[in-house]
């Protein structure tokens, strides 16, 4: 974990007053705590989010940048499986509208060009500070039905590797990753490595209240965290 960079993007943040961190920095946190994040470009206008989707290679996804949009997709602020530079326009313009409806006054500091990542089982990973318990940390199924689901589990952090192992085998959705009806068995040993990364990361810094992955793909190998979320405080 490079603490030195992850406190200075922390210090920036409050520095301009944010109560939250945007997508593209909660990433470079979890890229430099060494959690696996797709290949992504910031742009600020659709010419620059076509240029940085040749970059990276169609498909992609197109997300708005928002500390103050936390939920993105309920209003319409992610657009997943962008094929080409014209879906890339008439995506962006229906984004727009969107948030002018849904959320006229959000501050937007721009616009997300991600590489879109395969299908795998989603969970969710996230830990907080309470002021009674200290870290507290979360593993769960994930994706859109986490607050519907609630199949979480829960442990005070910083936890260790066998912690991990043992939150995971607590929730009802573990057999998604152990190849329930055919399926093949998913990297349990990296999403282990990533909840005590982000328990350690949360627990180590200051200036972050609460972090979460929501979701972590998880494959036969590897894991990827497409989606992030950090509460300053």
């Amino acid at each position: 974990m490079d603490k030195k960079s992850i406190d200075r993007i922390v210090k920036e943040a409050f520095s301009l007053g944010k109560k939250a961190l945007a997508e593209p920095d909660a990433k470079e946190i979890l890229r430099l705590s060494s959690v696996p994040v797709p290949r992504s470009v910031l742009v600020k206008d659709v010419t620059g989010a076509i240029e940085a989707a040749e970059k990276i290679g169609y498909p992609v996804a197109l997300k708005i940048v928002s500390p103050e949009i936390v939920h993105k997709s309920d209003i319409g602020g992610v657009a997943l499986g962008v094929r080409d530079s014209r879906d890339i326009v008439d995506r962006w313009s229906n984004m727009i509208l969107n948030i002018a409806d849904e959320n006229p006054v959000a501050m937007i500091e721009g616009f997300l060009v991600e590489e879109m990542m395969p299908r795998g089982v989603e969970v969710v990973i996230g830990a907080v500070k309470d002021a009674q318990f200290g870290t507290v940390v979360m593993f769960g199924t994930g994706g859109v039905a986490v607050e519907l689901m609630k199949d979480v589990s829960f442990r005070l952090g910083p936890v260790d590797k066998e912690e991990a192992f043992e939150m995971m085998g607590e929730v009802r959705g573990y057999p998604l990753l152990t190849g329930f009806r055919g399926d093949t068995i998913k990297d349990l040993g990296a999403i282990a490595d990533c909840i005590v990364k982000l328990s350690r990361l949360v627990a180590l810094t200051d200036g972050i209240k609460e972090f979460e992955i929501n979701p972590l793909i998880v494959y036969e190998s590897g894991v990827m965290a497409v989606d992030a979320r950090a509460v300053l405080g």
